[in-house]
């Protein structure tokens, strides 16, 4: 790997051109013709409520996990809700997630009348299994660990302690697609694995997407007849419902996508491996890294810098875009506040809150791009 050089003047001066955060018209623009004629054969069909797409679209993606089934669902959202009514979560009862995610981990419980009950996380940001074991109560009825980064959570323990105590495991998978624990693809460790396919994850859809994958013959099941207004036929609703269907076009604009994923995923990899070389030894710079056992995918690459916020400004003054995700905690959101935890309730969640801040690291960043990032990020704490 070419090695970093430090700039003879200081970058705000000799650095030139942007490096996006993201480049979603860049990704698009060669698959642009494919895109438009897998949505042409849709239109044409008129088959636009689950029609053929929808259902190739699950057995690829079940086949991509290692899973069964897959149900292809109008978000990532709606798979972790669905996957815990079909668990029998309702009110009253407790769901045990991390206090570091995106809300839609915690708020998957919540609309379901069922406490989020969040536990803090180790350094690399996903979710203390120790931390499980002590939140557990006779109300416990769901464990949502979530893979944070597109880093897989160590799935070892946590099975551990869901099977002796004797509580279900939903993954959130939503940054994950692809990443493995042990040899294993994520989302068929639990009893549901729950996958964002919005426009900024790795495999992305043209709009809002989910799918969920299982094992579970009866998870399934339930789940495809909820997700279509609780209809088993065309004339008998068998439990009330929402619309959570996977739209028609975007099954098939996904379908174009799976066969890119995987190039697009190990160039992601080799972005992060750069910058795991280039940023290697500055102080006050912890730098993401595989653990043995672990596959990231590394939907973000977050490294942890002291002075965040003013890197983050040197960085955004030399048209590097970042982006902190996610500078507020879970229980430190209005929408927590009735659960009662205050500030200082999670104290490795809040550290991280305010050191984090997440490179560019998409699969069409350009090497000089990457050692641009690298160089500004050196000189910063020249």
């Amino acid at each position: 790997m070419p090695a970093v050089k430090s700039p003879a003047k200081k970058p705000a001066v000799a650095a030139k051109g942007r490096v996006p955060y993201v480049d979603l018209a860049g990704q698009h623009r060669p698959l642009k013709a494919e895109l438009l004629k897998a949505a042409g054969e849709v239109i044409d069909s008129g088959q636009f409520i689950l029609g053929p797409q929808v259902e190739a679209f699950e057995r690829a993606f079940a086949a991509l996990c290692g899973a069964r089934h897959a149900v292809g669902l109008n978000s990532g959202t709606d798979a972790l809700v669905l996957a815990l009514r079909a668990l029998g979560v309702g009110p009253g009862d407790e769901v045990i997630t991390a206090a570091n995610s995106f809300v839609a981990s915690a708020s998957c419980a919540a609309v379901l009348g069922a406490k989020p009950v969040l536990v803090d996380v180790r350094p690399d940001f996903n979710i203390d299994p120790a931390a499980i074991e002590k939140a557990i109560t006779p109300r416990t009825k769901a464990i949502i660990p979530v893979h944070l980064t597109g880093r897989p959570a160590d799935m070892g323990p946590i099975l551990e302690i869901a099977s002796r105590r004797g509580v279900p495991v939903v993954e959130d998978c939503a940054q994950a697609v692809l990443a493995e624990y042990r040899g294993k693809s994520v989302g068929g460790f639990g009893a549901a694995g729950c996958f964002s396919l919005h426009p900024l994850k790795t495999l992305n859809a043209c709009g809002d997407a989910g799918v969920l994958v299982t094992n579970d013959e009866k998870l399934h099941e339930s789940v495809r007849t909820m997700r279509n207004l609780g209809l088993k036929t065309r004339d008998n609703c068998v439990v009330w419902s929402g619309n959570s269907r996977l739209d028609t076009i975007q099954a098939a604009m996904l379908l174009v996508k799976l066969k890119h994923l995987g190039a697009w995923t190990r160039a992601r990899r080799e972005n992060a491996a750069f910058y795991q070389e280039a940023l290697a030894g500055i102080p006050g710079v912890v730098v993401p890294r595989d653990a043995v056992g672990e596959k990231a995918v590394y939907h973000t690459f977050i490294i942890q810098a002291e002075r965040r916020d003013e890197l983050k400004a040197y960085l955004a003054g030399n048209g590097v875009e970042t982006a902190v995700h996610y500078p507020r905690p879970i229980h430190l959101q209005d929408a927590a506040a009735p659960l009662g935890w205050a500030r200082g309730a999670f104290p490795e969640a809040e550290r991280q809150s305010e050191r984090i801040l997440s490179l560019p690291v998409h699969p069409d960043l350009s090497r000089d791009q990457l050692r641009r990032v690298a160089d500004l990020v050196r000189s910063f704490y020249r």
